[in-house]
C-alpha cells in the first residue's frame, strides 16, 4: 500500500487552484435526499462518483466497463486479486486437454434482472454477440466455434490458447439477456443490481435485484454518478452529496481525512501512466529521439508533486511486485536534460538559438492528454516545461475520448494514456493489446516481428515459469527499444463516509466496485 510523501516540487498548482463548478458531468448541487427517490427514508442508498463519463452502457463495447463496475454484469470467471489466479463467477468450473477445445460448465439457477433463465443458449448468444460487435472481443479471444446443451458450453479456438480462459475475465465478455431491445441504454444482466434510469454522459440510478443468485443486496438502491473534475469529486464529497467518490483530487486527501468519518483508502494496482509513443511519426521512429524522451522524464519528481507520494515510479508496465514483471537490472539509470541532450544528437539533432534543430527543422511535438484522469494533463505539462527547457516545441492537445482518437488519428506524436497492464493476473493482456499488431490498444501503431514472435510464443505457453519468462523477455524488448515510456504506477484512491458505508473494497483490478456486499450503517 502506498503512503503519503511529503511534496518535493512546487509544480503545477497554479492548475489546480481554478473554480469549478458541482453541476459538470453529472455532479448535482442538490443533496442525495433532494434526488427523487434515492434517499427517502426507509431506502438504503448508496450515491457512488465515478471519474469516467459514459454515454453507452452496451457491455461489450462500451470501454468504461460501467456496467459491470456499477453491479449490473458480470463475466463466466473474475480475477481472484489475492491470488492473481482467475475464479468461478457466473462459470462453476472450466477445463481444456489442449489448450483449444474447452468445455465451460455454467452456474445453475441464475437469471437475468428481467426473470429469465441464464441458459447456455443465452450465454452463447451474449458471448457471439460480444465478438460481433467488437474486433478487439475476436481478436482476444481467437474463438471459432460455440455451441452449448443445457447448462454445458463447448468452445473451440482457432489455435491453441492456454490464457483464453483468463480473457474471459474482460468486462466485454460480459454475460446479458441479448432479446433486450435497448442494450446501450438498459443492458439486463445477472448482477446483484437492475437499471432503473441511465442520464447519458451523468449517472445511472439502480435498484437492488432480489432474485440475485449470490444473495440480494442488502441496500435498496444504488446511484452511480459520474464527473470528470477530481476538485468535484471531492468537493461532492465534502459536501455530503455522495457517498464514495473513485480518485478525489489529490492535493485534498489531508483535508478529507480531517473531516470526522471520512475514510481515505489507497492500494496499489495493476496499473501504469505511460508515454505512449507513435511509431508512424518520422521523428518517433528514430530510437534515440524515444530514448531522449524518455530521459526527459522527471519520474521521482512527478509522483512526489503530482501525486504526492500516491504512486511509484516506474520503470517497466508491470507493478515490481508481480512474478512476471522483469529486475531490469540491465536497465540504465541515466536521466535527465544533458542525457536527453545526447541522444538527441545521436540523433542528428543540434541545439541552434535555443532550439533543437535536424536539417534546418526544429524538433515539434503533439502531445496528447485527458482530463478525466486529472493527473495526466498535469504529468503532460510537466513534460511540456522539460522539454521547452532543451529547445523541443511540445503542443499539447487535449482530447476526449482517448482510445477513440488515437486508433482513428495519426496526427500526434505523443500522448499520455494509463493502462491497466495485468487486470486478468497474467502479462498476456496487456503484451497482446498493446503491442501485437491485432491488439486493441496498440495505439503506437507497433508492428515489431521480434516482439510479436515472443509474444506469439507466450499465447501458446502454459507453464507459468515459461510464460513469466516470456513475458520478462518481452517487456524487456520493450525497455530497450523504448517503444512506450513507463511514468509511473499510480495507487487507486478512494474516499467514502465512514459513517455511513459499510464493506466497501478498493480493489486493485479496477473491475469490481457496487457488490452485493455493499451496505450502510
Amino acid at each position: 500500500m502506498f503512503t503519503k510523501k511529503k511534496p518535493l516540487l512546487a509544480l503545477i498548482s497554479l492548475v489546480l487552484s481554478a473554480a469549478v463548478l458541482l453541476t459538470a458531468c453529472g455532479a448535482s448541487t442538490s443533496s442525495p435526499a433532494a434526488q427523487g427517490d434515492t434517499n427517502t427514508q426507509g431506502n438504503k442508498n448508496v450515491h457512488f462518483l465515478y471519474n469516467f463519463s459514459t454515454s453507452s452502457l452496451d457491455p461489450h463495447v462500451d470501454s468504461s466497463y460501467v456496467p459491470l463496475r456499477a453491479g449490473i454484469t458480470e463475466t463466466l470467471l473474475r480475477l481472484d486479486e489475492d491470488n492473481l489466479t482467475v475464479a468461478p463467477w457466473l462459470a462453476e468450473s472450466w477445463e481444456s486437454k489442449d489448450g483449444q477445445h474447452w468445455t465451460i460448465n455454467l452456474r445453475e439457477n441464475v437469471t437475468f434482472q428481467n426473470g429469465k433463465p441464464m441458459t447456455g443458449e443465452a450465454v452463447k448468444a451474449s458471448l457471439e454477440r460480444a465478438l460481433k460487435e467488437n474486433v478487439a472481443i475476436q481478436n482476444t479471444l481467437k474463438v471459432d466455434t460455440i455451441t452449448a446443451e443445457g447448462n454445458k458450453l463447448e468452445i473451440t479456438t482457432t489455435q491453441p490458447f492456454p490464457e483464453f480462459a483468463s480473457e474471459l475475465v474482460n468486462p466485454n465478455t460480459a454475460i446479458i439477456d441479448v432479446s433486450e431491445p435497448d442494450i446501450v441504454n438498459k443492458p439486463v444482466g445477472t448482477g446483484p443490481f437492475k437499471l432503473t434510469s441511465f442520464t447519458a454522459g451523468s449517472k445511472l440510478e439502480l435498484s437492488r435485484y432480489d432474485g440475485y443468485w449470490n444473495g440480494a443486496s442488502p441496500l435498496d438502491s444504488v446511484t452511480f454518478s459520474f464527473n470528470e473534475d477530481a476538485n468535484a469529486r471531492s468537493l461532492a464529497l465534502k459536501s455530503g452529496q455522495v457517498d464514495v467518490v473513485y480518485r478525489p483530487e489529490v492535493e485534498s486527501l489531508e483535508s478529507l481525512k480531517a473531516i470526522d468519518g471520512l475514510k481515505v483508502e489507497s492500494t496499489s494496482t495493476f496499473r501504469v501512466h505511460q508515454l505512449t509513443m507513435n511509431m508512424q511519426r518520422e521523428s518517433i521512429k528514430d530510437v534515440n529521439v524515444r530514448r531522449a524522451l524518455d530521459a526527459l522524464i522527471d519520474r521521482k519528481g512527478i509522483v512526489d508533486t503530482i501525486l504526492l507520494g500516491y504512486g511509484e515510479p516506474a520503470i517497466g508496465p508491470f507493478l515490481p511486485s508481480l512474478p512476471f514483471a522483469p529486475k531490469y537490472t540491465h536497465a540504465t539509470t541515466e536521466t535527465g536534460p544533458d542525457v536527453a541532450v545526447k541522444y538527441l544528437g545521436e540523433a542528428g539533432y543540434t541545439q541552434q538559438n535555443g532550439v533543437m534543430t535536424k536539417d534546418g527543422k526544429p524538433l515539434k511535438l503533439t502531445l496528447l492528454t485527458y482530463s478525466s484522469r486529472a493527473d495526466l494533463p498535469l504529468i503532460a505539462q510537466v513534460f511540456q516545461s522539460d522539454a521547452k527547457k532543451i529547445g523541443i516545441d511540445v503542443q499539447i492537445r487535449q482530447i476526449d475520448a482517448p482510445e477513440e482518437y488515437m486508433a482513428s488519428n495519426r496526427d500526434w506524436d505523443i500522448a499520455t494514456y494509463s493502462n491497466l497492464t495485468a487486470p486478468r493476473g497474467d502479462a498476456g493482456y496487456y503484451l497482446n493489446a498493446t503491442y501485437h499488431p491485432k491488439g486493441a490498444l496498440n495505439f503506437s501503431g507497433s508492428e515489431d516481428p521480434a516482439l510479436t514472435k515472443i509474444i506469439d510464443e507466450l499465447n501458446l505457453t502454459v507453464e507459468p515459469k515459461k510464460r513469466a519468462e516470456l513475458a520478462e523477455k518481452a517487456a524487456n524488448y520493450v525497455h530497450d527499444n523504448v517503444l512506450n515510456s513507463f511514468v509511473l504506477h499510480p495507487a487507486t484512491i478512494v474516499a467514502y463516509n465512514g459513517k455511513k458505508v459499510k464493506n466497501w473494497v478498493t480493489t486493485r483490478s479496477e473491475y469490481y466496485m457496487i457488490t452485493n456486499k455493499l451496505d450502510v450503517m
